[in-house]
């Protein structure tokens, strides 16, 4: 058999972690929807010096070599944040490529789930990518539009190769797109004003002068708004402030909005620019020979990015059911397609038994367009 001539490696020196980094340049060669990530940030991704996962949580990467050439990856992962809140004995797996081998990838889950075994964990769950805060979910539906920022792309191959390892569909996740082609903001103008009156709903963008303040009242209401919701595990103090710093790089203050009902923070929403826009042209590289040469094209690229992505829209319990996600929705649309002008943006993901949310997100004019899934097996 094909894989029977693999050789499964822990990534473990500099020219492993560069192979590991890079084998998304083969496997994805002609799929042209697909988006060079930039290198350094990948590997500032796996950096257990850096990452803030890593103050409470343990991973490593498997890289799968046929003839020393990289034919497949993986990252496995152990939070025990996530087990002692949930009550659960499970690991992750992500960062998952290969080629279209079903051995190779079964020895690189095999390799994985080994790992979680001598960790004493009972059952492996992914894609996630140390845990449902980062990036997450198997491509499923949708490979014909690019992935817009902090988003997975996938090749249509990969869900066999993982159902025949013996993983089973868990969960799936839901992404949105609106581009308003039916003026839904006009229509809905006159009746947020109303909501906005009739509650003493504010809603105002995040201060960058107050940065430590709205970051803290963000994370209570991200950890209070998710706590129930399946796979969730609460940001720390580290991970949030590694998130704040991301989002402060790319945000644009006027979709980084926060709702208050008579001065009480209760929800909050992140819209990003899709920096994958401009980082495409790249080729993964902000600098060539040291000279930075990428930081000088995707600086001149930024400002004519045309789509965004909506990456957190969350409400605390008690909030739901009074229209003030559909008004941090219908504002961050407002001031997209007729301030910026943006031509289109991607909310996602959802669950998909989310229905509350996901009545919100079509009732304003979303049409679902790519459909992610999660993936789990014991390893008894």
């Amino acid at each position: 058999m094909a894989g029977d001539n693999v050789e499964i490696r822990e990534v473990a020196s500099r020219r492993d972690l560069n192979r590991f980094v890079r084998l998304p340049w083969r496997i994805y060669a002609d799929d042209p929807q697909w988006v060079p990530p930039l290198i350094v940030e990948v590997k500032e991704f796996l950096n257990r010096k850096k990452h803030p996962f890593y103050l409470h949580g343990k991973a490593t990467q498997y890289l799968a070599l046929r003839g020393g050439v990289p034919v497949g990856r993986i990252l496995v992962s152990d939070d025990p944040h996530y087990n002692r809140q949930h009550g659960a004995n499970i690991g992750c797996f992500g960062m998952f490529e290969c080629i279209d081998d079903r051995p190779t990838a079964g020895r690189l889950l095999d390799a994985a789930a080994q790992w979680l075994r001598a960790r004493g964990r009972t059952a492996m769950r992914g894609p996630v990518d140390y845990s449902m805060n980062y990036s997450c979910g198997l491509l499923i539906e949708g490979f014909d539009t690019p992935p817009r920022v902090m988003m997975n792309h996938h090749r249509p191959y990969y869900a066999g190769l993982l159902e025949s390892w013996g993983l089973a569909k868990v969960k799936a996740l839901y992404s949105w797109w609106f581009d308003d082609s039916n003026d839904m903001v006009a229509k809905w103008r006159r009746r947020a004003e109303r909501l906005a009156e009739r509650d003493s709903v504010t809603i105002r963008p995040f201060r960058k002068d107050d940065f430590e303040a709205d970051t803290r009242c963000c994370q209570e209401i991200y950890n209070g708004a998710n706590n129930n919701h399946w796979g969730f595990v609460d940001l720390s103090v580290a991970e949030l402030r590694y998130f704040s710093k991301q989002i402060i790089r790319m945000a644009i203050p006027d979709l980084v909005l926060i709702a208050e009902v008579d001065g009480k923070p209760v929800g909050f929403s992140v819209t990003l620019p899709d920096v994958n826009e401009a980082i495409r042209p790249l080729d993964g590289r902000l600098t060539t020979f040291g000279i930075p040469i990428g930081l000088a094209r995707f600086a001149r690229r930024l400002p004519r990015v045309k789509t965004a992505r909506m990456l957190i829209l969350d409400l605390l319990e008690g909030y739901r059911r009074r229209g003030i996600s559909e008004l941090l929705i219908l504002r961050t649309l407002d001031y997209g397609k007729n301030t910026i002008g943006y031509t289109g943006a991607e909310l996602g993901w959802t669950l998909e038994d989310n229905d509350l949310c996901n009545h919100i997100v079509e009732a304003v004019g979303a049409k679902r367009y790519k459909t992610y899934r999660i993936y789990e097996r014991g390893l008894g």
